[in-house]
């Protein structure tokens, strides 16, 4: 692999592994013996590296290895592009030995826990990797995840999916609301009320409430900030059962709201390159959600 500059100048891997050996190594004689290259080459390779880059990067004495300002600043820079190129070669390698699910809030609800604990009792070859990004796709679409959680209406023509469950909505109130102390509410109670609203990710819209009955709205950045302003009392939220479930926060109470359609669960996955295990994820959460055993 080269890397080339704007002067046409190359930087290769090998250079790169030559600096780190040297410096970890204390030494050229070292760094030839753990890399299996004579120390004449591991001198050339550094002087390619100086010559790319037009600095100096080691004080060399006859007793030791010492890098220059700029040479901690490459060191750095190499460590990160060596340990990339590791995780590239050992993610070709071992196929789809990872699985990465994403999520903009709440990945599986109350079954989170459980999905995990499961996941690695019956297919422990594959690592399980839950991942929150605050998108609409959870991640899916910046390429950070093989499948995503999504609760959010989005446009899913691009995408696969497949409806997992189904979730009730709650009210999220502060704890000191007057509303705390009762066991659910109605949508047209919230017309009088500020609704705090995610419209990049969060699932609810005006759409549930009639023209000319819909609350006011204060728009939040992601969850944390929702949660916020609902704790001072200034707003309430509407969310689906799932972000009760993992996000119990002191000055913050959840009550069922009893006339709202459910919020459909899905998982999503890019339709020309699936993750081998994408069936066996859905069919676990499905279980989970249909309360399987």
């Amino acid at each position: 692999m080269v890397l080339v500059d704007q002067d046409g100048n190359g930087v290769e891997l090998r250079h790169l592994r030559c600096l780190v050996a040297i410096v970890d190594a204390g030494g050229f004689t070292d760094a030839a013996y753990e890399l299996g290259i004579s120390q004449a080459a591991v001198s050339r390779n550094l002087a390619a590296l100086e010559r790319a880059l037009g600095v100096r990067l080691l004080h060399r004495t006859s007793r030791e290895v010492v890098p220059t300002s700029a040479g901690v600043a490459a060191l750095a820079r190499a460590r990160v592009v060596l340990a990339g190129v590791a995780e590239l070669v050992r993610e070709a390698t071992t196929g789809h030995g990872r699985l990465s699910i994403g999520h903009a809030w709440s990945a599986f609800g109350r079954a989170t826990t459980e999905f995990q604990r499961r996941w690695r009792e019956r297919h422990p070859e594959t690592e399980l990797r839950l991942i929150r990004h605050n998108t609409p796709t959870g991640g899916l679409a910046e390429g950070l995840c093989d499948l995503a959680v999504i609760r959010a209406p989005i446009d899913l023509r691009s995408w696969s999916h497949v409806v997992i469950g189904h979730e009730p909505r709650y009210v999220a109130l502060a704890s000191d609301d007057p509303w705390a102390r009762r066991r659910g509410i109605r949508l047209a109670e919230l017309a009088g009320r500020t609704l705090a609203v995610d419209r990049r990710v969060g699932t609810t819209t005006l759409d549930l409430w009639p023209e000319g009955e819909r609350p006011a709205v204060e728009y939040t950045r992601d969850i944390d900030d929702w949660l916020a302003v609902i704790a001072t009392g200034r707003c309430v939220g509407v969310t689906p059962e799932s972000t009760a479930g993992q996000y119990r926060r002191d000055g913050i109470v959840y009550r069922r709201l009893r006339d709202a359609e459910p919020v459909a669960v899905r998982l999503v996955w890019r339709t020309e390159d699936p993750h081998p295990a994408t069936h066996a994820a859905i069919a676990l959460a499905v279980d989970l959600y249909r309360g399987g055993g």
